[in-house]
């Protein structure tokens, strides 16, 4: 999630830890150390662009990595604060703190190294989106209080409040799911593969996208808790295969290679764009759930096969994409 996310549950985690004069310490080093493991977005290279989404979200968030970044961020912190906290509770609060990083981002459909080096998989359970203004505020809430007023028990409550709006993150997703199991099914669809992520900053409006036949399928579902559920029907597009529409592109070049760490980083979900033939595209993501407007993609040039691919960003905020999103969470009946 964000880093202000990331950094206020480090808090609270620590805060919930404290003695009672320990507790301002506590805050800072936790907010510290939870923003510690995304330093890796600052890995980075000018002649291979796909290095940062690769390595964003790597092994500085996996399970195992925990103990050696907690001491890593320990570390950084104790010429500050040796004359105010033996190490051994500065490292107990940065390990508080920096524990549930990579855990909270594999809660959204980004992707995480979770488990690396077991496991090279990214995990991402598509709970909550990567902005989450709603738990944001439950952690900023718990942060203030426990600051103010010395108070590991409102660090507590934080924490167990946040972890049931993350409940209620999973009951939506099953919702959503079932709700495009249904649409699968009236199409007279069978899905080979079916994900279905929240869209920005809300719970309430998912982006579907399934596979049927070599075509990728998206669509948006409003899961609303008071109202009738709603579906807007959207796009499909051709499945990219490698082996299909690049087929006399070397198994051993560089922008094979890059097109396989793309592919992976898209959970296998790419499509040449259709008005620009040398981009694929990260299904996942559109600036409207049920439409196939990318957020993201590379550039690929066939006839240059050792050159790197090109990672290029196609964000639209304009005011009639907003005003079109906002239609769809209100639950709009007709959109412009």
């Amino acid at each position: 999630m964000d880093l202000l996310t990331q950094g206020l549950l480090g808090a609270t985690m620590a805060q919930s830890g404290a003695r009672q004069q320990e507790t301002r310490l506590a805050t800072g080093i936790g907010f510290f150390a939870g923003i510690v493991a995304d330093a890796d977005i600052l890995i980075q290279s000018s002649n291979d662009p796909l290095l940062n989404i690769e390595f964003h979200r790597h092994f500085t968030h996996s399970l195992f990595f925990v103990p050696l970044g907690a001491l890593i961020a320990a570390l950084l912190l104790w010429p500050f604060l040796r004359k105010r906290l033996p190490f051994p509770r500065l490292y107990l609060f940065a390990l508080l703190g920096y524990c549930l990083s990579g855990v909270l981002d594999a809660f959204t459909s980004y992707g995480t190294h979770l488990l690396w080096p077991l496991s090279d998989a990214r995990v991402a359970w598509n709970t909550i989106s990567v902005i989450d203004p709603v738990f944001t505020l439950i952690l900023l809430v718990a942060v203030v209080i426990a600051f103010r007023k010395y108070a590991y028990t409102a660090a507590r409550v934080g924490l167990l409040l946040a972890a049931v709006y993350m409940s209620f993150g999973w009951m939506q997703l099953q919702r959503a799911e079932a709700l495009a199991e249904t649409l699968i099914a009236g199409r007279g669809h069978h899905a080979e593969a079916l994900l279905v992520k929240p869209t920005l900053a809300n719970l309430v409006l998912w982006r579907s996208i399934y596979e049927f036949e070599g075509r990728l399928y998206v669509d948006a579902i409003r899961a609303g808790l008071f109202s009738e559920p709603r579906i807007y029907p959207g796009e499909s597009i051709e499945k990219f295969v490698l082996e299909r529409d690049l087929s006399t592109l070397p198994a051993s070049s560089v922008l094979a290679a890059d097109i396989a760490r793309f592919s992976h980083f898209s959970a296998g979900l790419l499509a040449i764009r259709p008005e620009q033939p040398n981009v694929l595209v990260d299904v996942r993501y559109s600036n409207l759930p049920m439409t196939l407007a990318p957020l993201w993609g590379i550039e690929i040039n066939p006839e240059q096969p050792d050159q790197h691919a090109k990672y290029m960003l196609y964000r639209d905020s304009s005011s009639t994409t907003r005003e079109k999103f906002l239609k769809l969470l209100l639950g709009e009946h007709i959109l412009d």
